[in-house]
């Protein structure tokens, strides 16, 4: 049987861009469809895509600036914000 001694791995941490990635990728995508795509199939969803982008990659250029900003607070922050309380007696 599988030896349940060694240790576990731990899953990898999601990095901190990930997410307004993921908005700026799909509010390009809307972009391109709702604004600069002449095919006739997607006419009628042209509306939808332009309201998307409008929405969507405001939002990654703003969560990915807050995100800068949070990394930069953190680096510049003392390690050890916590201070032993001294209790009294």
């Amino acid at each position: 049987m599988a030896d349940n001694s060694k240790e576990k791995i731990p899953a990898p941490e999601i990095g901190p861009f990930v997410f307004p990635t993921l908005l700026a990728i799909f509010g390009l995508w809307c972009f391109y469809d709702g604004w600069l795509t002449s095919n006739p199939s997607m006419q009628e969803h042209q509306l939808l895509n332009r309201i998307g982008s409008l929405i969507l990659i405001p939002w990654a250029i703003l969560d990915f600036i807050r995100t800068r900003r949070n990394q930069k607070a953190d680096r510049t922050s003392p390690i050890n914000e916590e201070t032993p309380k001294e209790e009294d007696t």
